[in-house]
């Protein structure tokens, strides 16, 4: 997704809010919050799910689950946008971290954090 877009979609997410008169209501610590919530929902549809059967999750249940995915956008954008977050930026920034925290001849195929290194 281009800047662009992610920034048209903030501000139209921004303008949905305040149409509604919600800004009052999203500080950051109540999008947050809400956040957490629809991880949760998420999470529901994998609730006791095999591994491999996440991975096929037929028609219905992967627009259920593509619905909850756009709901943590929204939110997520929602809360950069009240803490004047760039994502895009910032997201570029933290994969060079994690580059660096996560070097391929030390974690190729291990799932330890880089702590444990």
């Amino acid at each position: 997704m281009e800047k662009t877009e992610v920034k048209d979609l903030m501000l139209a997410l921004r303008k949905f809010a305040q149409d509604r008169d919600w800004e009052q209501f999203h500080s950051p610590k109540n999008l947050s919050m809400a956040l957490s919530v629809e991880v949760s929902e998420l999470l529901e549809h994998f609730q006791w799910m095999p591994d491999q059967a996440s991975y096929a999750l037929g028609e219905a249940k992967q627009q259920l689950v593509a619905y909850e995915l756009a709901d943590i956008f929204i939110y997520l954008l929602r809360i950069s946008d009240q803490l004047d977050v760039d994502l895009m930026s910032v997201t570029k920034e933290k994969m060079k971290i994690n580059d660096q925290r996560y070097p391929v001849s030390k974690v190729k195929g291990s799932s330890k954090k880089y702590t444990e290194y």
